[in-house]
C-alpha cells in the first residue's frame, strides 16, 4: 500500500483546490443557465463568470495551507502570493481585455453591417472577472476549505 507521500486521496490541500474550482464552475454553470435561460454544459470548463473559479481554487489552497502548516508558514505565504497574483489578474489584465474584445466585437458588427467583409471569429468576451464575482470565488475556496477541515480531515 502507498504511503501519505504518493497518496493523491491523502492530499486535503489539493483535494479542497479541485473542491473549490469544481463547485465554482459547477455555480457557473447554473447562474449561466438561469440568466441566460439556456443550459451549457461548456460552462463547466469556461473562465470568467460568477463564480470565479480561479480565485475559488487559489483561496482553498491558501486556507488549506492554514490548515496543514499555519500562517507562519512558508508554504502559506507562497499560496498567498499565488491566490493575491491570480486573483489580481483576473481584476484587471484579464477583466480589461474582456473590454475591449466587446468593443472589438461591436466595431466588427458595424464594420460587417455596411460590408461583405468577414473578420473570422468573434472575440471571447468573458475572460475577466468583476470583483463581486471574484471576492465570491475567494469566499466559496475559503468556505470549502473551513468545511473540509473542520468535517472530513484527519
Amino acid at each position: 500500500m502507498l504511503n501519505d507521500k504518493w497518496n493523491l486521496a491523502a492530499n486535503n490541500a489539493l483535494i479542497c483546490a479541485v473542491l473549490g474550482w469544481f463547485l465554482a464552475q459547477f455555480l457557473k454553470l447554473l447562474f449561466t443557465a438561469a440568466r441566460e435561460h439556456r443550459f451549457s454544459i461548456t460552462f463547466l470548463w469556461v473562465s470568467g463568470g460568477m463564480p470565479s473559479s480561479h480565485a475559488a481554487t487559489v483561496c482553498a489552497l491558501s486556507m488549506a495551507m492554514v490548515f496543514e502548516k499555519g500562517l507562519g508558514s512558508l508554504e502559506f505565504a507562497i499560496s498567498f502570493v499565488l491566490a493575491f497574483i491570480v486573483m489580481y489578474d483576473a481584476l484587471g489584465v484579464r477583466r480589461a481585455a474582456g473590454e475591449q474584445a466587446k468593443v472589438l466585437n461591436r466595431i466588427v458588427a458595424e464594420f460587417e453591417a455596411g460590408h461583405a467583409v468577414n473578420f473570422g471569429k468573434e472575440l471571447k468576451e468573458l475572460i475577466g472577472h468583476t470583483p463581486i464575482q471574484v471576492y465570491a470565488g475567494a469566499f466559496l475556496g475559503i468556505a470549502i476549505t473551513a468545511i473540509w477541515y473542520l468535517t472530513f480531515a484527519k
